[in-house]
Order: structure tokens, then C-alpha cells, then sequence
């Protein structure tokens, strides 16, 4: 089994991950299968987003009790501070945990930063020294984001679109 450090996170897996976007498509008993299977075959990543309709319950069902064997990355969509909050709570809850390993921000149009205006980077700054969150990352599909890439630390062709922030 061939493995990968992502970035300087320290998170050592199988070079190959489980993303969770299609589980939302089966049932709950068939997506805990699939996900345990995954597991069964090396797999120790799986990446889903609070907007995944139910794939967070569903990889908080399949890895109930042994969530320590796995590494979970999930997604924010949160414009603000306060939907952040929101959002994070929801995802512990479904995730049946009480952190994540990578909170990424989910495909925005801008680059949450430090004092932009919007409190995103402050609320994961502190998510991350509660131990809510272990890491923090941006995926983005849409376009890129000048200036906003050059503080990532994780690169890979496997997962080009997750970067890892701090």
C-alpha cells in the first residue's frame, strides 16, 4: 500500500482516499457498508462537506466507535462567523465527533484571511485551539485565487484541490 504525508499536517494515509460526495445517493445501510469496506482495504481518508446532503451522517454512522482509525476531512460553505459556528456544530454532530482532522473552506469566491472582514479565518483559528479542528483547508474549483494559494503546505496530484492551510 502506497502512503502520502499531506503536507505538513503530519497525516500519513493511503494514497488512495474516499470521497464521500456519492454516498449521498444509497442508503444509509449501504453507505456504511461501502465506507467500512474502504476502511477494510487500507483506506483511512475520507473526505465529505456539511453540503453533501446526509454523506457526513453517513461516514459518522459507518465510523461510530472508531473514529481514531480514520482521518475526516469536511467542508464549510460559511460566508460568515457566525454561520460557521453553525456549520461546524452540525458537522461534529453528524460526524458523531468531537473534532476534525482537515475544516476546509468549501469552494468560496474570495480567500478568507486574517482581517478581511468576515471573521471566517478567526472563528477556524479558534475551532483549531479549542481542538474542534485539527487543520485547516480550502478546496476550490472554480478559479484561482491569487495570493491565497501561496501560504499552502499541502500539494499533491491526488487531492489537488484540498489545500492545507495551517
Amino acid at each position: 500500500m502506497e502512503t502520502v504525508v499531506l503536507g505538513s499536517t503530519g497525516i500519513k494515509v493511503n494514497k488512495n482516499g474516499f470521497g464521500a460526495l456519492p454516498i449521498q445517493r444509497v442508503s444509509t445501510e449501504d453507505a456504511v457498508k461501502l465506507a467500512r469496506k474502504a476502511y477494510e482495504a487500507g483506506i483511512t481518508f475520507f473526505d465529505t462537506a456539511r453540503f453533501y446532503t446526509d454523506s457526513e451522517e453517513k461516514l459518522g454512522e459507518a465510523f461510530d466507535g472508531m473514529r481514531e482509525k480514520v482521518y475526516i476531512a469536511t467542508k464549510t460553505a460559511a460566508k460568515n462567523a457566525d454561520e460557521f459556528w453553525e456549520q461546524l456544530g452540525i458537522s461534529l454532530h453528524n460526524l458523531r465527533t468531537d473534532y476534525i482532522d482537515i475544516y476546509q473552506f468549501h469552494n468560496p469566491s474570495f480567500c478568507p484571511k486574517p482581517g478581511d472582514g468576515t471573521g471566517l479565518y478567526e472563528a477556524m483559528l479558534e475551532a483549531k485551539a479549542q481542538g474542534k479542528i485539527r487543520h485547516i483547508g480550502i478546496t476550490n474549483h472554480r478559479l484561482a485565487i491569487p495570493g491565497c494559494m501561496r501560504h499552502c503546505s499541502f500539494r499533491s496530484a491526488i487531492w489537488q484541490r484540498i489545500r492545507i492551510l495551517h
